[in-house]
């Protein structure tokens, strides 16, 4: 039997990514509390992999948010092809606890153009951890689970002879005539490691059974490095990265990205003392953002032409130790950051219009945890406390003299305002499994987390869509006095695998007290009768929101498992179902992924394999009345692709999905709002047509 039926753990979804292997987790503890996708093959023999020959998904596009889209609670939420975001059992954007190559970091714009992933392109991305039901505390903080997308690097080696390394890739598509190309070089020996890094991807306008999906085109490009040494008292590393994306289409949002550049730099230190580890790091990010709505779409009157300049600043340090503690592991640790987020919109053919929609935001982090990792009985648990002090405020809003009387009444009111905010919130998190025994391991996770409201809930003062990319075609107004969300958690469920076939099922119960959702402005909806409501009524919505905190519960099962059969047969599967419910008022909450069920069927054999795959989505009629969010129908499409290994390091990938060029509206794309193309403003986009795609993978 295929050496990847070995243990269940660590297999995910159906198959892993683009030359992608499943992995199981590096410990015994990580086995029962996190999914490992290995992006790339290994270069060398690692004992830990459960499969070394690559497995292979549909190529469908640059976004690593598809990856972790396959996993069980998984999806991605559709707002442009270098903004998708993750979603997981219902939670998406600042809910979950994501990271970059181990870094947190905050988003350049007020709808997360730029959310965590849009800076792990495919080409560069090892492996993606996704933490099973929630984050560890020892991650940072966070509402529910979360994921970190791992960089590719040669790393040192054991002797003092050097060994140089690549991992390159090349792939087109033509249903958005789209290449992607990029990977690493390097060479290491046992003291010494240096690697350069590169990426670029571009795309046009992606075609659907109907005709183009206007304003979809987009590119990006990567550069950077990566070093370390290993010294006589420890091992340091650097990391440097330069991104810049260009004109890149937001067809649900108002506008779309014209550029997005970002550094990022991240120094590490890591030492052993005794039988503890000490762990140091500090890191930077730094995002220049300018989004339009006029070059990308067709322009609106010049009086109505808006370009916004966002930007975000993000230095953060963490420092833990790691002991021998009770039988198992402690880990004592402390970190910090502080974020700066500045948005402005503009005419640029008018001078004196000018507004600072979001003035000089700053947040203050402290925060400190404890987290032990042992055997209790016959269970092995994990327990955590983290406690974390946020300082947040804001400066006043300036505005042109070309702006009228409303946006000028607000901005005066919204200055007044006592804007410096502090929260204190806890984390608690106790997850329990057992040994395996006959293939078979339990787990339960119990968990109390708590997130603070964004500084986009907290402080719009003027009513636009900017939703933390909602893309609900609403427009919001903050709050100062919003109460930070509590979500009291519990999932349970098991991990079985023998010799040819794995199951892994989960139930989960979310119940978020304080939960931040946008609620009509006032008891009188449509009725203008406040300044609020004028001045959306002028931005073209007549009934604004208000960020409120609201009562929710989210629950739900999810499920991955196979079989191997006797010979060159495989069977994958991925089932999730998840329910995002108001428990205040009889409503939904917005943007929940309905049920879905994903199948593979695999032949393989020693140097080439080949793939059937469908996805059946259900129809979604649990929709949220607050949000207008429309109903979805139910869907199936086919993919078939294959993998040819030319020479031990060389694999040509290719495939065609969406077999039968099925036309389909996922749930989650958001709505139109580019006039371009052949979808009609305000419906629901449609999913891309059928499209073949060739990938050739080089690894040595």
């Amino acid at each position: 039997m295929k050496n990847f039926l070995r243990s269940g753990a660590g297999l995910i979804a159906l198959c892993a990514s683009t030359t992608a292997a499943f992995a199981e987790p590096t410990s015994k503890s990580e086995a029962a509390l996190v999914d490992l996708i290995v992006v790339t093959a290994p270069r060398i023999d690692d004992a830990k992999a459960l499969s070394l020959d690559p497995e292979l998904t549909p190529f469908e596009g640059t976004d690593v948010s598809r990856l972790i889209a396959r996993a069980p609670g998984g999806a991605r939420i559709a707002n442009g092809e270098l903004s998708g975001q993750v979603a997981y059992r219902g939670l998406f954007g600042e809910r979950l606890n994501l990271r970059v190559d181990g870094q947190r970091f905050a988003s350049g714009g007020p709808n997360l153009m730029d959310p965590p992933f849009h800076y792990a392109p495919t080409p560069l991305i090892a492996a993606v951890k996704l933490d099973r039901g929630v984050s560890p505390v020892s991650e940072g903080p966070g509402l529910a689970g979360g994921a970190d997308a791992i960089f590719k690097r040669i790393d040192l080696g054991l002797t003092e002879d050097w060994d140089w390394g690549y991992d390159l890739s090349l792939s087109t598509r033509n249903v958005d005539d789209s290449v992607s190309m990029g990977g690493i070089v390097g060479a290491a020996n046992g003291r010494f490691r240096f690697n350069l890094l590169g990426a670029y991807e571009e795309g046009d306008d992606t075609n659907f059974q109907e005709g183009v999906i206007g304003g979809t085109g987009f590119q990006r490009g990567v550069y950077g490095l990566s070093a370390g040494a290993r010294l006589a008292e420890g091992t340091v590393s650097l990391d440097l990265r330069r991104q810049n994306a260009g004109a890149s289409g937001n067809p649900p949002f108002p506008m779309d990205i014209t550029y997005v550049d970002t550094d990022f730099a991240r120094l590490s230190y890591e030492v052993p003392l005794g039988e503890m580890t000490l762990k140091a790091s500090i890191d930077y990010t730094d995002v220049n953002h300018l989004m339009d709505n006029d070059t990308q779409r067709p322009a609106p009157a010049m009086m109505k032409v808006r370009a916004t300049y966002a930007d975000a600043t993000t230095r953060g340090g963490q420092v833990s130790l790691a002991m021998p503690a009770k039988g198992g592991e402690m880990t004592l640790g402390f970190d910090a950051d502080n974020s700066d987020n500045r948005t402005e919109i503009t005419n640029p053919y008018n001078a004196e219009f000018f507004v600072s929609a979001f003035p000089h935001i700053s947040t203050d982090r402290w925060g400190g945890f404890a987290e032990w990792t042992g055997k209790m009985g016959a269970l092995n648990a994990e327990l955590g406390l983290r406690v974390d002090s946020y300082d947040t405020q804001a400066g006043d809003a300036e505005i042109g003299p070309a702006l009228p009387m409303g946006p000028t009444m607000l901005a005066s009111a919204y200055n007044a305002l006592d804007k410096e905010i502090d929260y204190t919130t806890y984390d608690v998190v106790a997850r329990f499994w057992t040994s395996e025994e006959e293939g078979l391991t339990w787990r339960a996770t119990l968990a109390h987390k708590e997130k603070i409201p964004g500084y986009i809930q907290l402080f719009a003062w003027l009513p636009m869509p900017a939703s933390g990319g909602l893309a609900d075609g609403n427009t919001y107004v903050g709050d100062v006095r919003l109460n930070p969300e509590t979500a009291l958690i519990v999932e349970g469920g098991f991990d079985y695998a023998r010799q040819n076939f794995y199951l892994r099922p989960t139930i989960f119960w979310r119940q978020i007290d304080n939960y931040i959702q946008g609620v009509p402005y006032d008891e009188t909806p449509g009725v203008i009768d406040s300044t609020v409501e004028m001045v959306s009524d002028m931005n073209g919505d007549p009934t604004p929101l208000i960020w409120a905190n609201v009562d929710a519960r989210l629950y739900g099962f999810d499920v991955d498992g196979g079989y191997d059969f006797e010979g060159p047969l495989r069977l994958h599967g991925v089932l999730s179902y998840v329910r995002g419910e108001r428990r205040d008022i009889d409503d939904n909450l917005y943007r929940i992924a309905p049920p879905s069920l994903t199948m593979s069927l695999t032949w393989e054999e020693e140097r080439w394999s080949a793939t059937l795959e469908t996805r059946a989505v259900a129809r979604q009629h649990e929709v949220s009345i607050t949000n207008s969010e429309a109903k979805s129908p139910a869907y199936a499409t086919a993919s078939l692709y294959g993998d040819f290994e030319i020479r031990k390091g060389v694999r040509l990938s290719a495939g065609i999905e969406n077999l039968f060029d099925t036309h389909y509206r996922d749930h989650l794309s958001g709505y139109n709002r580019n006039g371009y193309g052949d979808v009609p403003l305000g419906e629901r986009l449609p999913g891309a047509g059928r499209g073949a795609f060739v990938r050739l993978s080089l690894a040595g």
